[in-house]
């Protein structure tokens, strides 16, 4: 399997996992030109993707979403309360409504739903799977429910929120309101929280963790690595941002530079 974060932050997020001919997005939270460009920044011919999976409706998630399935005439996989929330009105043909712990098949994969904590209609985070090998994308987490360390115990690849330093947020310039949102229970979780919930969750079968989601005010690149990197002597650490495209992983490889270093 193969993968990568095209986008990841509060400005827009788009992922996009493949095995073989059979390829998926989940979400598609910048705009088209941009997605494009990243997407041949790493050899991805757009009209390849087989479908497109949306956690939830907040435009980071969604903002590319109508031109992009459009012009691509790519299937959008979402639950009913995404779909409503959205307020898009894209071609019957395309849309497909999914319960949120929905398993869909596309060709050699399959994508599963994973019912979440987060403020908004009918949220979902999505694990994609050939069966084997399990690389799951999980942000906008409000909080670390049951679904979620049941995800990470089971997961090769990880790509987890890490959203904000609690000192950060507090002494920050966002509203009490916002800041209380971010931190409700229905919005993001920490670092902290995130690396609780890897450290007591991981299983030995994680090869690949990947932080994303980061907050542009409350949170820096630096200060995940140092939190997050003395944790992963034996598994490939990295992190997605806003501002460019991860590498494409290749699953195979990583295996390979494991049992060398092994």
């Amino acid at each position: 399997m193969k993968y990568c974060a095209i986008a990841s932050g509060s400005n827009g997020n788009c992922y996009y996992v493949a095995k073989g001919e059979d390829a998926v997005l989940i979400d598609v939270g910048i705009n088209t030109k941009h997605i494009e460009l990243r997407m041949g920044n790493l050899g991805i011919d757009p009209s390849r993707i087989k479908a497109v999976f949306i956690t939830h409706e907040h435009s980071d998630h969604i903002r590319g979403l109508s031109v992009f399935c459009k012009r691509y005439q790519i299937p959008v996989y979402w639950t009913a309360g995404t779909c409503q929330g959205s307020r898009l009105h894209l071609p019957a043909h395309l849309v497909h409504i999914i319960a949120a712990n929905a398993r869909i098949n596309i060709g050699e994969i399959s994508v599963l739903g994973i019912p979440k904590f987060h403020d908004a209609k009918e949220p979902c985070s999505f694990v994609v799977t050939d069966g084997s090998t399990n690389v799951s994308i999980m942000t906008d987490l409000g909080r670390g429910c049951d679904n979620v360390k049941h995800v990470i115990q089971h997961s090769d690849v990880l790509l987890l929120e890490s959203n904000y330093d609690e000192e950060m947020l507090e002494g920050g310039r966002y509203s009490y309101y916002l800041k209380n949102r971010i931190r409700s229970g229905w919005g993001h979780i920490s670092n902290k929280t995130s690396l609780e919930l890897f450290l007591q969750y991981r299983s030995s079968r994680l090869k690949h963790l990947i932080l994303g989601h980061l907050s542009e005010q409350n949170n820096t690149v630096e200060l995940v690595e140092q939190i997050f990197l003395p944790h992963c002597d034996h598994i490939k650490f990295s992190i997605a941002t806003r501002y460019q495209e991860t590498d494409m992983f290749y699953l195979e490889d990583i295996l390979q530079l494991r049992q060398i270093g092994a």
